[in-house]
């Protein structure tokens, strides 16, 4: 049989990392393949974190991140570590060292990142499921570029042992598939859970997310969410006196601050090896003060407050994924800029309150995907798993 490296029409899989474990289980997961994002360890196999300068300066790892064997004991065979961007900074997919992964759903776009060879190789049926990360995006924003189900969960209920951070309090573990039954199935092996249904579930469109988008994608992004559901009428709700910009930066603050505090002394001696951008963002991480991550961490503490009178057990939040569809290839720096700006207005309000969201392929644009998202209060992860897999 063809390796992977063999099969892999959209540049997905580090060559330098060569790595298959087949399984021999007959579990829930049998006969299904996977990608693992490349900055979780396996033993013997280098993990770059999408930089040359980290694979250097770092050794190659003696153990393998648990959720790798829980996968493969429930059937899965593994067939490679995925790209990423470099360090995981950025939610585009474009690495300057190792190339851009191919989004198959739309060629002359970016695939999204930074779990970006994950999501390439889920769209381009190179694997079943795919294994990334989510810290400001990188499993949501990937899912929508490319057309396919993305899940990030409750932070904190997957272990990151054996996982390179970027910035702690935001870092999930998070899943990708095309099929919303393998998306689920991943989940009940992962959080060691069975699929359950909340019969009496509510459902709003969160208003301030959909008037970001051209009032004609809002109208069919909501449109295709009431039918995906089964719903013919769902109310809107509010956040009232708050502006989803000023989220945007509460959250750009903490999780520069944070990434700056994990990786600063490793940055500074090697900022002249990062690619465009990232090298950027790392620079101005360094600039944030102190009294800029107290006041960050304090507004962090309202918008967590706001969505949790927004949120219940029987309540999910529709919104949104991204700002627009992908971005193309040759879009200017500042189109790039932009699209982050406001795509991050939406994407940070899990990752600010450490809320599970689930990101639906629903929409063509422009013969480009576009994804819509459900929002859960946490640790509500296998319900919402559950409502996508079997909607009412």
């Amino acid at each position: 049989m063809p390796t992977i490296f063999e099969r892999d029409t959209a540049r997905a899989f580090c060559v330098d990392a060569p790595i298959e474990i087949l399984s021999t289980k007959s579990g829930p997961l049998k006969d299904l393949t996977f990608g693992v994002k490349d900055i979780f360890d396996i033993a013997n196999i280098p993990t770059a974190f999408g930089s040359p300068a980290w694979l250097n300066s770092h050794p190659i790892p003696t153990e393998t991140a648990t959720f790798i064997s829980s996968l493969v004991d429930a059937g899965a065979s593994l067939v490679g570590k995925t790209h990423t961007d470099e360090l995981t900074y950025s939610i585009l997919g474009m690495n300057a060292h190792y190339g851009t992964p191919l989004n198959t759903a739309a060629p002359n776009r970016v695939p999204g990142g930074s779990s970006s060879g994950s999501a390439s190789a889920v769209a381009a049926k190179l694997v079943d499921f795919a294994i990334g990360s989510d810290t400001g995006g990188s499993v949501r924003a990937p899912a929508s570029f490319c057309g396919i189900y993305g899940f990030r969960p409750t932070h904190g209920r997957i272990s990151l042992e054996r996982a390179r951070p970027l910035a702690k309090s935001f870092d999930t573990l998070g899943w990708f598939a095309r099929d919303p039954e393998i998306l689920l199935k991943v989940g009940e092996v992962l959080f060691n859970e069975t699929r359950t249904r909340n019969a009496s579930a509510s459902y709003f469109f969160l208003k301030e997310a959909f008037d970001l988008l051209p009032p004609s994608l809002s109208k069919q992004a909501q449109e295709a969410i009431s039918l995906r559901l089964g719903r013919a009428q769902i109310p809107t709700v509010e956040i009232g006196n708050c502006e989803l910009k000023d989220w945007a930066e509460t959250f750009r603050i903490i999780q520069a601050g944070e990434i700056w505090e994990q990786h600063g002394n490793w940055a500074s001696e090697h900022l002249s090896e990062m690619g465009p951008g990232v090298k950027d963002r790392f620079e101005a991480a360094r600039s944030i003060t102190e009294n800029q991550k107290i006041k960050a961490r304090s507004d962090r503490e309202k918008v967590t407050a706001k969505m949790a009178q927004l949120l219940s057990e029987n309540t999910y939040l529709i919104l949104p994924t991204v700002f627009d569809i992908a971005p193309r290839l040759d879009s200017s720096a500042k189109e790039f800029d932009d699209f982050r700006k406001n795509s991050f207005q939406l994407l940070c309000i899990a990752g600010l309150c450490g809320l599970p969201q689930v990101t639906l392929p629903l929409l063509t644009i422009q013969d480009a995907p576009f994804g819509v998202s459900i929002l859960a209060k946490q640790n509500m992860d296998m319900s919402l798993l559950g409502e996508i897999y079997a909607p009412t």
